[in-house]
C-alpha cells in the first residue's frame, strides 16, 4: 500500500484504528483467495459472474436486463418525524447507494444527467463505491470524482462491504466526509440535528453504533447512515429517528411484482427495499443506483432517492 495513504489514514483515524481496519481487510483478502469460506461467496467468485452473464445471454434476456440497469429512477420519499426540529421542516437529503461505479458505466452516465437538476440540502451515500470486493480502486475514485462535480456542497458517506478503507483519503479529498463510526452536527435556523455513520456492518463487521452515537445529546433528532439495514434493531434501541441504508439492491433480479429471489442479507423482507418502520424509528433501504455481480436488473429498477423531512 502507498505510504502516503497509510500516513493519511493514521492521521485521520489514529494508528490503532487504521492498523485494525487494514489488518481485517488483509485477512479477508486472504480468505477470498482460498483460505476461508469467503472464497465461495458469489461476490468474490468471478468465474461464477461470467457463468451467470453467459447464461443470461444464451437465454436471450441479458440485454433487456442490462438496459434496465441503466434506467436510474429518481424517487421521492416524504417522511413525517415527531422529533424533527421546526427549522428542518422541508429539509431534503439526496440518498445514493451501491454505485459500484467501475462496473456500471451506463448507470453512471444516467446519474450525470439526473444530478444537476435535483434540489436538496445534503447528499448521503451509503456505501459500495467500488465494484470488486478487493484489488485496485483507482477507477472507482475517478468515477466518483466525475459524479462529485454534479453533487451539492455537502456530501457525506459510509463505506460498504465492497469498499476498502484505503479509499477514504481520496473520497475526503474530493469533499465527501466519510463517517467511520462518527457523527456530524448539522445546524439550521439556530437548531441542530445529528448525522451519524458507521463502518461496514455486513462483511467487515467493524461497525460501532455506540461510538457513532456517543456525541448525540439525549432527545436530539438523529439520522444514521449504514451500508446495510441489518443493524435496524441496534439503531432503533439507541433511538435514532431515521436509518438510511442500501446493500440489498432490492434483490436486483426479482420476480414480477418486485419480489426478490434473494436479498443476501439477514433481515425481514419488508426491510429489503423502500420505506419501513421499526418501533419509533423510520427506515429506508435503497435498491441502489448501480448493480452488483452482473450489471443487469429485472423487475427492480435502480434508484436515487430524495427524502423530504417534515415535522409532525
Amino acid at each position: 500500500m502507498d505510504d502516503a495513504i497509510a500516513n493519511k489514514l493514521e492521521q485521520r483515524l489514529g494508528r490503532l484504528h487504521a492498523k485494525q481496519r487494514l489488518g481485517i481487510e488483509k485477512d479477508h483478502e486472504a480468505q477470498i483467495f482460498g483460505q476461508g469460506i469467503n472464497f465461495f461467496h458469489i461476490e468474490n467468485w468471478y468465474s461464477v459472474h461470467s457463468l451467470i452473464r453467459n447464461a443470461l445471454k444464451l437465454s436471450g434476456i441479458f440485454w433487456r436486463g442490462h438496459r434496465n440497469a441503466e434506467r436510474v429512477q429518481v424517487r421521492h420519499n416524504y417522511i413525517r418525524l415527531r422529533r424533527l426540529p421546526r427549522a428542518f421542516n422541508g429539509f431534503t437529503l439526496l440518498h445514493i447507494s451501491d454505485l459500484h461505479i467501475d462496473m456500471n458505466e451506463g448507470a453512471m452516465r444516467r446519474l450525470e444527467q439526473l444530478l444537476p437538476d435535483l434540489e436538496y440540502d445534503i447528499c448521503a451515500i451509503t456505501g459500495d463505491f467500488r465494484g470488486p470486493t478487493f484489488g485496485p480502486f483507482d477507477e472507482a475514485l475517478e468515477g466518483m470524482k466525475r459524479l462529485r462535480s454534479n453533487l451539492g456542497k455537502s456530501a457525506y458517506g459510509v463505506l460498504g462491504n465492497h469498499d476498502t478503507i484505503r479509499m477514504v483519503p481520496g473520497l475526503e479529498d474530493m469533499g465527501i466526509r466519510v463517517l467511520l463510526n462518527e457523527c456530524e452536527p448539522i445546524s439550521r435556523g439556530g437548531e441542530t440535528i445529528y448525522l451519524a455513520g458507521i463502518d461496514d456492518a455486513h462483511f467487515y463487521r467493524v461497525d460501532n453504533i455506540e461510538k457513532a452515537a456517543s456525541a448525540i445529546p439525549a432527545d436530539a433528532f438523529s439520522i444514521l447512515l449504514s451500508h446495510t439495514p441489518e443493524v435496524y434493531r441496534h439503531a432503533a434501541h439507541i433511538e435514532f429517528d431515521l436509518l438510511l441504508s442500501g446493500h440489498t439492491h432490492g434483490g436486483q433480479i426479482c420476480l414480477p411484482g418486485s419480489i426478490p429471489i434473494t436479498l443476501s442479507s439477514v433481515l425481514p423482507r419488508r426491510f429489503g427495499s423502500g420505506a419501513w418502520k421499526y418501533h419509533n424509528m423510520v427506515g429506508y433501504t435503497s435498491v441502489g443506483a448501480g448493480s452488483s455481480i452482473v450489471a443487469v436488473r429485472f423487475n427492480c429498477l435502480p434508484e436515487i432517492t430524495l427524502h423530504h423531512l417534515q415535522c409532525c
